[in-house]
Order: structure tokens, then sequence, then C-alpha cells
């Protein structure tokens, strides 16, 4: 997946809105919307796409690259429709939520509250997922945030979850030499976690799926390695998503950045969850 656009590329979180329609995020403070188009079952193509500026609350576009280092975004669901955007960011550590329009991110940042600690973060390992939990999942509604190199408890990358019920911090336990770069609820309340690694400069990942009774606060979350993968085929993946196809198949999705680097590729996988 290739574009000569300037603005397409760094590629660091998405999320899927329907079946069809997707919203990325890039590392330079970009929302890159469209749909990801199937033929003969696999990904084809994108279609219908835009890249817009991510705004502040002002309405203006983010002034530094240490303001607009966004590297996670999820759809917030009310009354079962889509809603907004909710986008996290790292070096400037914060959420931010923004309204869908047409099923694209539009408007000023709102500001959502995080605890203290996440908002000293002032590094690059600092916010690098959030998911938000499914009607299915015993904390529902609650906003998952998974650090990418960041300890409170030896041996678990830390956490936290926003939730009304369910807030807290909780931790991922370690896996060796991978650190978390994006996170995905299954529609039965699993969470899975995309990991990336770097070893002589050559990229790995694996994707964790963790119960979703483990996924509260207080807990030490780990699971089983269900995909994993090095090589030619695996470069920085960053991105992941979920979306179930109108025939009812759950389809795994996920996206590589690129830094903007010439030695490294904008990728994109999907895979399909067995029943």
């Amino acid at each position: 997946m290739t574009s000569p656009h300037p603005d397409f590329g760094g590629i660091s979180g998405l999320a899927f809105i329907d079946a069809a329609r997707f919203v990325m995020v890039t590392d330079q403070g970009r929302f890159l919307s469209g749909a990801l188009d199937l033929a003969d079952g696999a990904p084809a193509g994108l279609s219908d796409v835009e890249i817009d500026i991510i705004r502040n609350s002002s309405g203006n576009p983010l002034p530094s690259k240490f303001s607009s280092d966004s590297e996670a975004i999820e759809i917030v669901f009310r009354n079962g429709r889509p809603a907004a955007a909710r986008v996290g960011f790292e070096n400037l550590s914060r959420i931010a939520e923004f309204d869908l329009v047409a099923s694209r991110p539009a408007g000023p940042a709102r500001e959502i509250a995080i605890p203290h600690w996440l908002t000293d973060l002032r590094t690059n390992e600092a916010i690098e997922s959030v998911c938000i939990a499914p009607p299915a999942s015993p904390v529902a509604g609650s906003t998952l945030i998974i650090t990418e190199a960041h300890t409170r408890t030896s041996g678990q990358w830390a956490a936290t979850l926003l939730g009304n019920r369910d807030r807290g911090d909780l931790g991922l336990e370690m896996a060796p030499g991978v650190n978390p770069t994006d996170c995905a609820f299954l529609p039965n309340g699993d969470l899975l976690v995309l990991e990336r690694g770097l070893a002589f400069l050559a990229f790995s990942m694996q994707i964790r799926l963790i119960p979703a009774d483990m996924v509260r606060p207080g807990a030490a979350m780990s699971g089983q390695v269900i995909l994993s993968g090095s090589g030619s085929a695996v470069d920085n993946f960053e991105g992941l998503g979920v979306r179930t196809l109108p025939d009812g198949q759950t389809r795994i999705t996920i996206v590589s950045d690129d830094n903007f680097n010439s030695f490294q590729r904008t990728l994109l996988l999907e895979f399909s969850l067995p029943d």
C-alpha cells in the first residue's frame, strides 16, 4: 500500500467504524479516513480516502511535533452508533476526543481526564495503545490505555482503565523482546494486544489474546500469543483494528508505521479469526 501524498505515512493507530470504514492517525498529527475494500475476501485497496489535520481545543492545527504525536485511535459508540474518535498522544501525553462527521473525525479536540502519572510522562514511550471495551466485556464502555515502555510495577507495562465503575490502574505482563503498540477488543470482550520488536535492524511482531475477565483494575494482564511473525513480511507494526464483516466473520487488521523513512514500508495485513 503506497501513496504519493506527502502526508501519507507514519501510520500509528487504526480503528474501524463499521465493516468497511476506518480511521487512522499518523505520528505527525493527521487523520486518515476512508474504506478498506475487499476482493474475493482479501484486502484490495483503500477508497474514499481523505487526510485531515488534527486540531487542538481552539480548532487550530497542533503547533509542534511534541504536541502532534498521535499514536492511537478508537471509536466511541453511544446508543449503539459511532459518535466520536478518541485519540492518544505521546510526548505531550493526553487523550482527546473528536466528533465524527460523515464517518470522519472533525472539529476541535475535547480533552479527556487521565491519571496524573500519565500526564506527567513527557516521552515517546508513554501512551501508545487506546481501546474501548465492548458491551460483552465485564468493563463495558471503559477505555483501556497501555503505555509503550513505562513501568510502575516490576515486570509489567503500565496501563490504566477509564470508566465510571471500572476506573483504576493495571499492568500488562512484559513479553521478551517486544513492546505493546496497539490494542483492540474482540466483540466477545477478549482483548488483543499488538506488540513489536526490533533487533539487528529487523522487526518482529506478535498479537496476544487476553481473556475478558483479566481486564480489570489491579490486574496483571497476560495471555496467549495467537499470531507472530518476523522477516520480510514484517515491518514496524503499530496499528491494530478489529471489524466484523457482513457474513459474521471477524477480521484482525494491522498496519505499519514507516516513520517516513525510505527503508521502511507502510504495510497493511489482515487475518481472519477462526471460530
